[in-house]
């Protein structure tokens, strides 16, 4: 009997795996082998040339990624695209989790109007969005000068107005994914627990970071890697609203500069090698943030 049941629990350990793999295979197709491809290009000499068929593919190694850690330009980017999606992911968890929590304590009708508008807001494609935001910050016929009287102020002109405004828009698009998600996880929440809190004289403040932050965990930390992927590789927000990256590129990002070496100056090969360094760092932070989670859970 015994090793009837070892053999059929190993049988029965196969059982997910087979349910998994048709999307494990169309998921290999569709990420796997495009993230070989990007990497053997950042090894080859590549570019317009190369693609043509006039000139055979070169194997350069190393060489693409020292070309571009020698690049000054490559650092600054880098560095304006971390500040830039660090201060993105805070606005989105920050605003989502107050609205998820304001949520909880208005009544139905306010409750289904305000998460409408947010889904609306959500559904709405990323070009459709960024233009209108465009339209609504216009030096000339935006509303949003008229309403305060800035005259011809350009929000796009200046570099750290320019980010701000993408700010907006990626937040305004990115909260409601957050408001949802932990709107929910509140929800499941024991009521009791909230009560007894309310009862020991807790604030609103100390019930959401001492009793539902902790209890939300899961879903905070799954909201957060999902903000951190979006807000690091966003292109087209900053790509339509500043033009292509800025006056001089002062406000380019690390996709929108992946794009102008690979497609405006046909180095294909550079380009394939920012993928590859954003692909790493995107890694990093996902395999750091949930290995700090771990230990936080072991000592709690």
């Amino acid at each position: 009997m015994s090793g009837t049941t070892a053999a059929a629990r190993r049988t029965g350990g196969w059982t997910p795996w087979l349910y998994l793999a048709p999307a494990l295979v169309v998921l290999g197709g569709l990420l796997v082998y495009p993230i070989y491809q990007l990497g053997l290009i950042s090894f080859l000499e590549y570019t317009q040339a190369q693609v043509s068929g006039g000139e055979p593919t070169t194997f350069k190694g190393l060489g693409n990624y020292a070309t571009l850690f020698e690049d000054p330009q490559f650092w600054q980017v880098l560095l304006a695209t971390v500040v830039f999606a660090a201060a993105c992911v805070l606005a989105t968890l920050s605003l989502g989790c107050a609205l998820a929590v304001l949520l909880t304590r208005v009544r139905a009708v306010p409750r289904l109007a305000l998460m409408m508008a947010a889904l609306g807001a959500w559904a709405t494609p990323a070009i459709t969005g960024s233009t209108v935001w465009v339209f609504l910050f216009d030096p000339d016929f935006g509303p949003v000068n008229q309403v305060l009287g800035l005259g011809d102020h350009s929000w796009t002109y200046g570099r750290y107005s320019a980010f701000a405004l993408v700010l907006l828009e990626v937040v305004w698009c990115s909260f409601p994914f957050v408001m949802v998600t932990v709107y929910a996880g509140i929800r499941a929440i024991p009521g009791e627990v909230l009560e007894a809190a309310s009862l020991d004289g807790a604030s609103q403040w100390r019930i959401w970071r001492s009793v539902m932050a902790p209890m939300l965990r899961p879903i905070l930390v799954v909201v957060t890697i999902q903000s951190v992927i979006w807000d690091f590789k966003i292109f087209t927000q900053i790509y339509v609203m500043t033009n292509g990256g800025g006056i001089a590129g002062q406000n380019l990002v690390l996709n929108v500069y992946a794009y102008q070496k690979a497609f405006a100056s046909s180095q294909y090969s550079l380009g394939s090698a920012i993928g590859v360094v954003m692909l790493v760092i995107l890694l990093a932070v996902t395999l750091v943030y949930l290995r700090l989670l771990r230990r936080q859970g072991e000592e709690i």
